[in-house]
């Protein structure tokens, strides 16, 4: 029997935005109005996406591949690498909220194609669809709380191994 009223089946890429937690809350439609806000930036094994102290301008979704964070200064002693983030693993989130400079270096570590959301192109979802963008700022305000906590937990108990 055919849906007449339905959503549409989604498409590979709607599928991995729905997995970003970011976008998780938003309906099928939401996502499609995201996703036309994306723009696709493809990377071959080591290529740097963007380097530590750059002006943060847009926030990064590993659509496939792998990107590596690191601290470029630090991998001389083996211990740059920050973080690995693979499919559905987004990165440079705080570019949405500040102009700050990078704080670290973000490089594909094998060919990686990622969805791409510059600090316009939210300022515009802000203005056109406020209940999409608030819905991803307030769980981007949930995952930097989460690193935050995690951080706080990390020190502490670091300073109790004296």
């Amino acid at each position: 029997m055919v849906k007449l009223f339905g959503e549409a089946k989604l498409s590979a890429r709607l599928e991995t935005l729905r997995t970003v937690s970011l976008f998780a809350q938003l309906k099928p439609r939401e996502l499609r109005i995201v996703d036309g806000l994306l723009h696709e930036r493809s990377y071959l094994a080591d290529e740097v996406v963007f380097d530590e102290g750059e002006d943060g301008q847009a926030l990064y979704v590993v659509l496939s591949g792998e990107v590596l964070i690191v601290h470029p200064d630090d991998v001389d002693q083996g211990d740059g690498l920050v973080a690995t983030l693979g499919h559905g693993e987004f990165f440079g989130d705080m570019a949405l909220i500040d102009t700050w400079p990078r704080a670290a270096q973000a490089r594909a570590a094998v060919p990686t194609v990622l969805g791409v959301l510059f600090r316009p192109d939210f300022q515009t979802l802000m203005a056109t669809h406020a209940r999409i963008a608030s819905r991803i700022a307030l769980q981007l305000a949930r995952e930097m709380g989460q690193r935050l906590r995690q951080r706080v937990d990390t020190a502490s108990k670091g300073r109790g191994k004296l």
